[in-house]
């Protein structure tokens, strides 16, 4: 009765990873050897297991990543030009303390949308805020959140976001307005947080994507100092991919 009354008490105070472990505790003979600071060492380093895997996973589910992907994942054998020294330091996510940005180009295929999620994820895990954009929704949205009045209150919480990832930049062009609202969300995050921008273009053609070009040079001011560059080269990574996995058939 005395351990029902406990579990019970651990789960009204939301502790409910030291219930399961206790719980398991209770269940297994040979724990009753440890001490009781052992004990209760194991049923802490649960409870703030759970509590960290539980934050992980509302900040992956916010992030709204398009892709599952990890630093762990990030293939350096096909050649593309990929460093991998620079993607371990980017991993310590250091650039998101020091409110840098991330700058990754290259043609399609290459791998640029699964490195940017990859780089947020791992900001997911040390704790921080990120969340996924692609272009052409990142503008909708902005419409969106302007014409029924949410404006205010959604810049305010993606100002608050640490990692903002903007994928398939200068697809295309950016009109006057549209160019205006990008500026308003730079400014926000200058020296503040960190944002990431996936682009196929090589950057020193991103301002012919912007239709003003005194708003091109405002938005590039924001984006490339103190950024740092990935670029990448090479094929498609689906069409190497597709050819290995062909491979044994063609042998046939």
């Amino acid at each position: 009765m005395l351990m029902h009354q406990t579990l019970e008490r651990l789960r009204e105070l939301r502790l409910t990873g030291m219930a399961e472990a206790l719980a398991e505790q209770a269940a297994q003979p040979d724990v009753q050897q440890l001490s009781f600071e052992e004990r209760l060492g194991l049923l802490v380093d649960h409870e703030w297991l759970t509590r960290r895997n539980r934050r992980l996973a509302r900040l992956l589910k916010e992030a709204k990543l398009r892709l599952p992907a990890c630093l762990e994942d990030i293939d350096y054998h096909t050649p593309r030009g990929l460093d991998r020294a620079i993607i371990h330091r980017l991993g310590t996510c250091q650039w998101v303390e020091a409110h840098q940005n991330v700058l990754i180009t290259g043609p399609t295929g290459v791998g640029k949308t699964f490195i940017a999620c990859a780089l947020a994820q791992a900001a997911c895990r040390r704790g921080y805020r990120a969340r996924y954009f692609r272009m052409s929704r990142f503008l909708e949205e902005i419409a969106l959140a302007k014409a029924d009045g949410s404006y205010p209150s959604w810049a305010r919480r993606l100002a608050q976001t640490h990692v903002l990832v903007l994928d398939d930049w200068g697809l295309t062009p950016l009109t006057p307005r549209a160019a205006r609202e990008v500026l308003d969300i730079l400014d926000d995050r200058v020296q503040l947080q960190a944002t990431i921008v996936a682009s196929q273009l090589p950057l020193e053609h991103w301002h012919q994507t912007i239709e003003d070009p005194t708003l091109a040079d405002a938005i590039l001011d924001r984006l490339v100092h103190s950024a740092h560059r990935i670029v990448l080269k090479g094929e498609s990574m689906r069409k190497v991919h597709g050819q290995k996995a062909v491979a044994p058939l063609e042998a046939t």
